[in-house]
């Protein structure tokens, strides 16, 4: 039987507004905004706010970016072209298309805001206790710039006529070029620290120090190559490789004729034989391991290769033999057997097997070791407390003394020798401020994620003390909102044109270069207002502010559904229980 509808249907309408039916009561999950920690700041030595640094750089507030690098690393110059990124290494974007290239913005913004007039960072008020450094390479820096911007006079005392340790005297000008070394170094100059260059600090005259001043940093590095321990090896058979580098930064040119073998795989290997095709010479490196397992960087390697380096691998000096005015070099082969405790190939003899190669230089690269047996630290025992990156000596109740940089470090490069310098700051800082049961609770609550490296702006209790230890991984990345396209070509000379000057390898890129490429930052664990949590809320909970740090969530109407933190690029937002 048909009915026939008389009426028409009921359709819900309400006159007035829901604003009273407060739907956050229904809500057992409750969202909340946290930054984290990107794994590029924690694979950082030196702690830079990464993240920020490059959201920043996208808005195109270069000033702005720079400082935010100042506040944890006062070298962005020298390690925007001499630090071999593990930051780089590390990076979420690489699991999408290719990392960012993190060094190549920093030389960027190093380079670019420069000559803007910049004089200081903030520093806190001027304390009255003064503090030594012995020797101005990059912990010694790092460590003056750190100890004025908390409040400190300071004092570097410099053995060599000019303040740089091994970026002034053992880096060649291809690679970091005078200039801007010494504009970096006279920013830190008008943060108040005074440098004494030409004044070797003894044994004697360091005893002085201790009654001068309030604390003691000795950050002299290691300046003195190893020896190969091979028979009739002298300084006229076997030269050394840091010495070699030094002769070149004074304005001399070494004699490098014919054929030269750098014993090493490390970076001053690598660098002797670059420097030595640029004079002219034949170079070629002889490392025992093979070329994965050198501790150079893979891309001053590659360049090497480019220049007509050769890399001979599995290949270990074993005796020297006089011929004229040649020197036959008797050789060993090498085989991998299995791995050592650091993944590299662990090496043993080829049986007998023997080389022998005529030669007219041999340049030992092995490594180095401090100048002076006092520069060292002392063993651990009572009144020494050893640290990640430094070492506090307080044994014999005099000045404190703090040993950084290499004398400390296992690895050897300016990053981590810059977070040396940062380090004993806050050593000494809490030590006078707190006493020493304090130095550790201190410094662990400024660390980055759970590594090593250490933030300035936590130590200072700024807004990045905040921050969650959590470090995003690539698969809490909504990936949804980036597009692939590959980061920038970094322009560089030719190969042809390296072998013929020591002008500098890399160019810089354009400030729309620069721009482009921090935008494909993912920005991890930071909120950049992006604005997805309050287009896709259902309940309009979320509330925007002018400023970041306004944005916040009417929990009020919040009923908890986590669309929000579902929709968030970067994982700024997460979800709880209610109550945590």
């Amino acid at each position: 039987m048909k009915v026939e509808m008389t009426q028409k249907p009921f359709v819900a309408i309400t006159y007035e507004t829901t604003e009273s039916n407060k739907t956050g009561s229904w809500r057992f999950l409750k969202p909340r905004y946290q930054d984290k920690t990107s794994p590029c700041s924690a694979g950082c030595p030196a702690g830079e706010d990464v993240g920020m640094i490059e959201m920043l750089a996208r808005q195109g507030l270069f000033e702005e970016a720079w400082e935010t690098i100042l506040r944890e690393n006062p070298l962005p110059g020298v390690c925007g072209r001499v630090c071999f990124h593990p930051c780089k290494a590390v990076c979420n974007r690489k699991d999408f298309d290719s990392p960012i290239a993190i060094h190549t913005l920093e030389r960027f913004l190093a380079d670019a805001v420069a000559g803007s007039g910049f004089t200081a960072l903030k520093k806190v008020p001027q304390k009255n206790r003064k503090i030594a450094v012995i020797g101005a390479g990059p912990a010694g820096l790092s460590a003056a710039w750190f100890l004025s911007m908390l409040g400190y006079p300071c004092d570097i005392f410099e053995a060599l006529p000019e303040a740089g340790g091994i970026l002034r005297w053992g880096i060649p000008e291809y690679r970091l070029p005078l200039a801007v070394l010494r504009s970096e170094i006279a920013r830190i100059e008008r943060m108040g620290v005074r440098i004494i260059p030409n004044r070797a600090v003894t044994f004697h005259t360091f005893d002085e120090l201790r009654k001068s001043y309030s604390a003691v940093f000795i950050g002299c590095g290691h300046a003195h190559g190893t020896k190969l321990g091979l028979t009739g090896e002298n300084p006229e058979t076997v030269r050394d490789g840091l010495e070699f580098l030094r002769e070149m930064r004074k304005g001399k040119s070494p004699l490098c004729d014919g054929l030269s073998v750098v014993i090493g795989g490390g970076n001053t290997a690598v660098d002797v034989a670059r420097t030595i095709i640029r004079l002219g010479g034949t170079a070629v490196i002889l490392y025992r391991r093979r070329r994965q397992d050198m501790p150079a960087s893979g891309d001053e390697i590659a360049s090497a290769l480019e220049e007509g380096v050769v890399l001979e691998e599995l290949i270990a000096p074993w005796a020297l033999e006089g011929s004229g005015s040649r020197t036959v070099l008797l050789l060993r082969k090498m085989k991998i057997e299995g791995e050592d405790k650091d993944g590299r190939g662990r090496i043993v003899f080829d049986g007998e097997k023997t080389v022998k190669k005529v030669v007219d230089h041999i340049f030992a690269a092995t490594g180095a070791e401090a100048a002076e047996p006092w520069h060292s630290p002392p063993l651990p025992q009572r009144g020494v407390m050893g640290f990640s990156h430094c070492v506090l000596c307080l044994e014999d109740g005099g000045s404190p003394v703090i040993y950084g940089g290499d004398l400390t470090n296992e690895a050897k490069n300016v990053a981590q020798a810059i977070a040396s310098g940062k380090q004993a700051t806050m050593v000494v800082d809490t030590y006078f401020e707190r006493g020493a049961d304090e130095i550790k609770p201190r410094l662990e609550a400024c660390r980055v994620g759970n590594g090593q490296a250490l933030s300035m702006e936590a130590y200072l209790e700024g807004p990045r003390g905040g921050r969650s230890s959590h470090i995003v991984q690539y698969g809490e990345i909504n990936t949804d909102y980036f597009r692939s396209e590959e980061g920038p070509a970094q322009p560089r000379l030719s190969a042809e044109e390296r072998r013929r000057s020591f002008k500098e390898v890399e160019s810089g890129i354009s400030a729309d270069a620069a721009a482009r490429e921090a935008s494909r930052c993912f920005n991890c664990g930071l909120c950049d207002q992006c604005d997805n949590c309050y287009v896709f809320c259902p309940d309009a909970a979320v509330i925007r502010g002018r400023h970041m740090e306004d944005r916040h969530i009417n929990y009020d109407y919040c009923k908890g559904c986590g669309v929000c933190a579902e929709e968030c690029p970067r994982n700024a937002v997460i979800m709880g229980e209610e109550g945590l």
